[in-house]
């Protein structure tokens, strides 16, 4: 371990304070996948056809996957990448920050959360996902883990076509009843189970984004979607048929103790009633980009950054824009992820861009994790491009 302390220590050093993330894909067996993550075509199997094709890229990301008894022992997690002369080092971020924490994230963060406690993803679907939840921290407690609120971004730049059906389901109509969810649930092996009679569809829109607290139902659409969530995989199906596609009753019951899984009353109560029945769902979850400060200030500095994900406790992001041949100095207030989406330059020192085409097991440049440290002593951003913005999406653990 000491070996690895002071691989970590050169990596953070030689980045000033900046670390490279190595490509983390996670397959999922019950999705077809939208193809947008820039994933060589001869690559989207790469876990095997009977695992699924990969439909997601995570990032920052310090918890496994849950994939069921397959799962692969570092599924999901993301490691460091140092190359050190010819000498390559991969160290998984969890273990880094195991050693180094106080280096990595500050000793603030430490202190009050002990870790990392949040990563994104790019889920990309060809299909939408079935109606579903994800359990509070006191229902995920009684299987072990911690609830999962989540957070939607739209990003522009990645979605080349909108996929089979563009629209997101929320939440459930005004006057739906716990029987009218009970008798969905008795019909699993009906045929459709008709949860989505009883919820209604939001088109998607490109560069807005959506508040999804633990409890709430939604059936994301098609559309690629950047997702900053607490550091958790838990959920709950609650619609037994997609795109023609059964789920089988153990994708409602995955996180569900052992005792209660035919058990529709307290399957129901994993419902947060009062959010999900409310009338402006949409006026209370729907997410507009925010600018950080002026507008104008931003861009006589030659930058524009927006708040994209915000509203929750857990978890926020942002979308930095450096436009052509500008360089900027970029302050934070806390450590934070981030995957560059379109251009190339310079950050920090260290070559970044937003690749056309990744093989499977191959390492980019696009991925980073920015120190403490760096984070509020302000980081170098250059864009080298003399035509094309750098965008870079920006991924936050929660507040100190």
């Amino acid at each position: 371990m000491a070996g690895e302390s002071a691989v970590i220590e050169r990596a953070i050093d030689a980045g000033k304070g900046v670390i490279r993330l190595f490509p983390n894909w996670v397959p999922r067996a019950f999705c077809i996948p939208g193809k947008r993550l820039k994933l060589h075509q001869d690559d989207y199997y790469a876990f095997g056809a009977h695992r699924g094709g990969i439909d997601e890229r995570w990032f920052a990301s310090t918890v496994k996957a849950d994939n069921g008894p397959e799962t692969l022992e570092d599924e999901g997690l993301s490691y460091i990448y140092f190359k050190d002369g010819e000498v390559e080092h991969k160290i998984l971020l969890r273990d880094a920050i195991e050693l180094s924490g106080e280096k990595i994230l500050g000793k603030a963060v430490m202190e009050k959360y002990g870790g990392w406690l949040m990563f994104a993803k790019f889920f990309d679907n060809m299909e939408p996902l079935p109606h579903h939840l994800h359990q509070d921290d006191e229902k995920a407690a009684l299987v072990g883990q911690k609830g999962k609120p989540e957070g939607y971004y739209f990003p522009k730049q990645l979605n080349n076509h909108p996929g089979w059906f563009p629209y997101t389901f929320f939440g459930l109509n005004p006057g739906t009843t716990r029987d009218d969810v009970i008798e969905c649930l008795k019909n699993w092996d009906n045929g459709d189970n008709g949860i989505l009679y009883h919820s209604s569809a939001y088109k998607l829109k490109l560069g807005t984004g959506w508040n999804v607290p633990p409890g709430i139902l939604h059936a994301p659409g098609s559309l690629l979607t950047y997702e900053p969530q607490r550091s958790s995989d838990v959920f709950a199906m609650f619609q037994n048929i997609v795109w023609d596609q059964f789920m089988p009753w153990d994708f409602l019951v995955k996180d569900v103790p052992e005792e209660h899984k035919k058990d529709l009353d307290f399957i129901v109560d994993l419902i947060d009633w009062e959010a999900n029945l409310d009338p402006e769902f949409y006026k209370n979850r729907f997410l507009e980009p925010k600018p950080v400060k002026s507008v104008e200030e931003m861009r006589d500095e030659g930058y524009e950054e927006n708040w994209i994900v915000y509203g929750s406790e857990y978890f926020s992001a942002k979308e930095l824009t450096v436009f052509p041949e500008r360089e900027v100095v970029i302050k934070d207030s806390g450590p934070y992820g981030l995957i560059v989406i379109e251009g190339h330059g310079k950050f920090q020192g260290l070559e970044i861009g937003a690749p056309d085409v990744i093989r499977f097991g191959q390492m980019t440049k696009d991925e980073l994790f920015v120190t403490y440290e760096a984070a509020i002593n302000g980081v170098v951003i250059k864009n080298e491009s003399d035509s094309q913005n750098l965008v870079i999406l920006k991924h936050f653990g929660p507040e100190v």
